[in-house]
Order: structure tokens, then sequence, then C-alpha cells
């Protein structure tokens, strides 16, 4: 296959495809998960494994649409009054996650003699967790819908919001430090974009899209509500995009918007294979990314921050979920899921090589520690798994369940076809 990694040809798709099919139920099969298996399919066909593609950043960018389709089924899942019910744990436990965490990841970093400047911004992009690596782990545990896992929803939210002013901050210290792109926009545009297009996908959600689905389901046809419903999670991601926020949020706010809508059940069947497809081409394009150059070069130090970041965050997360009255056995759960770097580091660090705060080596160094502890982040989960006792239920830990308290008896479905599968 000469050079497959400027397209996507039958070549290069059958070889993404034969990865996932080939690494994910051997990876399942042996207790280690999806996630872990499609990481390390994307290796072994990367740029440092077969060299199959070259350029895994172009898959990448594609990839990222299957976060960006996650995030708008979970907010179909989320009415607003549960979403409302939720701003405790997003504001409060969320941010004191966030702003501890990367109080004490700054301080590691500088320890390790980096400046003060260089530390906050990789000790930051540390802190976003991967939201496609604990999303797919609570959907296989079957664990999205319980109060831990409403908790943990809540935190990736929040991590989610902080993007923006952690990107503004960026811009800010190249400011101060007379490294900043003279072409930048002012910090008042920015902010002008963002509540502009948050404006945009509110009033579009609440008065547009129901009034035209509602015409689509009397005249279109059924891929005619597959491309609408595509539509929708696209025209938000934009949106968002273009006001410099997370793509993810703005599906997420689609999806929410449209929660109440009687044409939910009929969106969240047309657009979940995509999602599933698409996830999984995510992850193999975050483990085609992986610089095993760089990992050899500054194996020292790439090992070094991957221990002691993964470490160190997950202490942080143990004492924030403790002091806000979680058990032990979810703080230590919630801290072996959130342990690790996300997505969103890697737009935050490629805002700062931009911006000149990190040089290039810096940056695809910071780049590969957040790759590796997503890798190892379904190892330690399983591990922490296996050790912990199995908790008891109280009362306390079944919040968020109680809505099937009064279901009772069997249900048969005679027959399995689009409208069973969406009512099953």
């Amino acid at each position: 296959m000469a050079e497959p990694a400027s397209g996507l040809d039958l070549g290069a798709a059958a070889a993404l495809l034969a990865a996932g099919v080939i690494a994910v139920p051997v990876f399942k099969r042996v207790g280690l998960g999806s996630v872990l298996g499609y990481l390390a399919a994307g290796l072994a066909i990367g740029p440092f494994g077969l060299k199959l593609f070259r350029e895994p950043e172009t898959i990448l960018h594609v990839a990222e649409f299957g976060v960006v389709i996650f995030l708008f089924i979970i907010g179909l899942e989320m009415r607003p009054k549960r979403l409302w019910g939720l701003r405790k744990e997003i504001f409060g436990l969320g941010a004191a996650q966030v702003l501890f965490c990367g109080f004490i990841l700054t301080l590691t970093a500088m320890l390790a003699g980096f400046s003060a400047p260089v530390a906050f911004v990789g000790a930051m992009g540390f802190v976003l967790s991967s939201t496609a690596v604990i999303m797919q782990m609570l959907e296989e545990r079957g664990a999205i819908a319980g109060g831990p896992g409403q908790r943990a929803v809540s935190i990736l939210l929040l991590e989610d919001l902080a993007i923006v002013p952690l990107l503004a901050v960026v811009a800010v210290l190249a400011s101060i430090l007379g490294v900043a792109n003279e072409q930048a926009p002012p910090l008042w545009q920015t902010v002008g974009f963002a509540v502009a297009a948050v404006g945009g996908v509110l009033l579009a959600g609440k008065y547009l899209v129901n009034p035209i689905f509602r015409l689509l389901a009397r005249y279109g046809g059924r891929e005619v509500m597959t491309a609408a419903a595509l539509l929708v999670v696209v025209g938000a991601a934009w949106a968002m995009s273009l006001g410099g926020l997370s793509m993810a949020m703005g599906a997420f706010l689609a999806g929410v918007l449209l929660s109440e809508s009687s044409f939910r059940h009929q969106l969240e069947a047309d657009v979940e294979p995509f999602r599933a497809i698409l996830l999984g081409l995510f992850f193999l394009s975050v483990g085609m990314s992986l610089d095993l150059s760089v990992v050899v070069a500054d194996w020292r130090l790439v090992v070094g921050g991957v221990v002691a970041f993964m470490a160190v965050k997950a202490l942080g997360i143990y004492a924030v979920a403790r002091l806000f009255k979680a058990s032990h056995h979810e703080a230590v759960e919630r801290a072996a899921l959130f342990a690790q770097g996300g997505e969103f580091a890697f737009v935050l660090y490629g805002a700062a090589v931009t911006a000149g705060l990190f040089d290039a080596q810096v940056g695809a160094m910071m780049s590969a520690i957040v790759i590796l502890s997503m890798a190892l982040t379904p190892l330690t989960s399983l591990l922490t798994q296996r050790l912990l006792p199995k908790p008891t239920v109280s009362a306390e830990d079944a919040d968020g369940v109680e809505f099937a308290k009064d279901l009772r008896g069997q249900v048969l479905i005679i027959g399995f076809g689009r409208f069973a599968q969406v009512v099953s």
C-alpha cells in the first residue's frame, strides 16, 4: 500500500476496518476492553508500526465527530430539568476537580524543571480528561444512568466548558510574555463569538428544529430524516467551533434541546451507527498519533511524566471526591477513570505551540504523555475494579435509578424491525 496517508482510498478504508475488526474482539476476549484494542490497532498500522498511514491527523479530524455524536446522544437522554438538577455537580464538583488537580499538576511540572507558564498549560491540558475514553467505558459497563455515572458526566461537561477560558489564558500568557501572534483576534471578539454561537444553537433548537422535523416526517423519506439528524449534530458542532467552543459541547447542547421532542428516539436510532463507527475510528487515529520517536528520545521525561501526572491527578480526584461526600469505592473508581489526559489537550497544546508558549519538542512530548495515559486508563480501571471489594448498595448509591422502582413484569417483543429496535 504505497501512499494511503494523504487520502482515504479503498485500501486505507479496508486497513482501518480490518484493524478494528481484528483487535477489538481479541482485547475484549482477554478482558482489556475495546478502547485499548482500538489504540493498539492504531499504533500497529500507524507511522510507527506498519506505516500504512503517515498522516493520522487527517483521520483524527474526521473521527472527532464520533465524540461529537456520542455527546449528542447523551444530550438526548438529558432532559433540561434533569440537567438543571445536576448544576451543583457540574459547577461545584466539576470546577473543584479541575481547579485543584490543575494546581497540584502545575506544581508537579514546575518541580520537574518546567517554567511556570509551560507547567500551567501542560498541567491544565492533562486535567481535561478524555470524554471519549470515559464515556465509552461507562457505556460498556452500563453505568451512565446511575448516580456515579451522572456525576462523571457532570465533570466531563465542566471540562468541555473549561477549554474556552483555557484557550483565552494561553493567548493572555503569550501576550504577557511577548510571544503572542499579532494576527490573533482580541479577547472581546473571541468571547462575543462564543456567546453568539451558544445563542444561535439555543434559538435554532427551540424554534426551528421541531417544525422542520415535523415537515420532513410528513413529506420526506427515511434517508432524509437520517440526513436531517446528522445535519442537526454537524450544524450545532460547526456553530460552536466558529465561536471557538467545543464541538462536542455544541452537539450535547443540541441533544438537550431535542430531548423533549417527539422525534428523540428516531434521532437516536438514526445517528447511533455513525457514532459507533466514528468513535472507533477516533481511537484508532489516537493510537496512530503516538510519536514513538519522541518517546524513545525523551523516554525518561515521558515515562516519568505519565507516572507522575496520573498518580498526582488520581490523588487529587480522590481527595475532591471524598470532600464532596463520595464513598471510598466511588472515589477510587473515579480516580482510576479520570486519571488520564484527553483529546482537548491536543487542542490546548496546539494553541500553545502556535502562540509560542511551547516549542515543537515540548508540544510533542506533552502529547505523547497524554496519549500514553489514555492507553493506560482501561488497564488501571480494570485493575481497580478487580482489586476493590464489591460495594454494598445504599439508598444514596441508587440515586438516579429511582424512575425504575415501579416497573414490574416482562415484555415480549415479536419481530425486531426498526420500530421494535427503538422500543427495546
